[in-house]
């Protein structure tokens, strides 16, 4: 009898934000393959279960996605329950569609919990996406294509009204800002969320000008949030005309 893989996101940080039936899944699981972005304590939920840390970080692989899909096999294929626990939510950015399809091939039974994405975190820090009278849309853009280049998809949002949220996109943030100062946007407010939901986690106020001057405070993971919309929270202001007192 074959086993049963479950896609589980484990939410952006915060271990409380999991799903009531993504700790069921857990609970019941005999392996758990987890990623990097996963809190700790989430593992308690299943005391058990063989845990398997495949987490992948920008320069520190250490299982390729090949390898990944092999241990859910081996898990898998003779009856095991296995557990997928993936950062933020299993279908954005998070290639949870490939290792689905992978296994239903050899005819391994399927499921995925949703979680609580990265995309939501502007708003558990009390940013809004959208605002009424603001703006009509967001955008939520990879900042590196699988070719390690910038997303062609930031210039076209540039061109927006549109809040702009931009994952995995740090180490981009220069070209990322020239491209918005480019469109006339130099004043655009931004607000980068460092460590997600974190204990440690924090906001970065400022414009898409001036965010440059505070890398020392950026700490990865982050993601970066650009918008009118952003400017509406009521700590921008008053962090960007501190800043911009410190350099006049």
């Amino acid at each position: 009898m074959r086993g049963k893989l479950t896609l589980v996101g484990a939410g952006p940080g915060d271990p409380e934000l999991i799903s009531l039936k993504g700790v069921k899944a857990l609970k019941t699981a005999d392996v758990v393959l987890y990623d990097a972005l996963v809190h700790p304590d989430l593992l308690d939920y299943a005391p058990s279960a063989k845990k398997i840390h495949v987490g992948k970080r920008a320069g520190h692989h250490s299982f390729k996605q090949a390898e990944i899909n092999e241990l859910i096999l081996e898990y898998a294929l003779p009856g095991k329950l296995v557990v997928r626990l993936k950062g933020g939510d299993p279908f954005i950015f998070g290639r949870g569609k490939e290792e689905i399809e992978f296994v239903e091939t050899f005819g391994v039974e399927t499921e995925v919990v949703p979680g609580i994405s990265s995309i939501n975190l502007p708003g558990y820090y009390g940013i809004p996406l959208t605002v009424r009278g603001v703006n009509e849309s967001f955008w939520v853009i990879t900042g590196t294509t699988s070719s390690g280049q910038l997303s062609n998809d930031i210039r076209l949002a540039a061109q927006s009204t549109a809040t702009v949220v931009v994952l995995m996109g740090l180490r981009k943030l220069d070209e990322i800002s020239e491209i918005f100062i480019q469109q006339g946007k130099k004043d655009l407010p931004l607000a980068i969320i460092s460590k997600g939901s974190l204990e440690d986690g924090k906001v970065i106020f400022g414009t898409v000008e001036n965010i440059r001057s505070q890398k020392n405070e950026i700490v990865a993971p982050g993601i970066i949030v650009i918008g009118e919309a952003v400017g509406t929270h009521p700590r921008f202001y008053e962090k960007v005309k501190a800043i911009t007192e410190t350099y006049l």
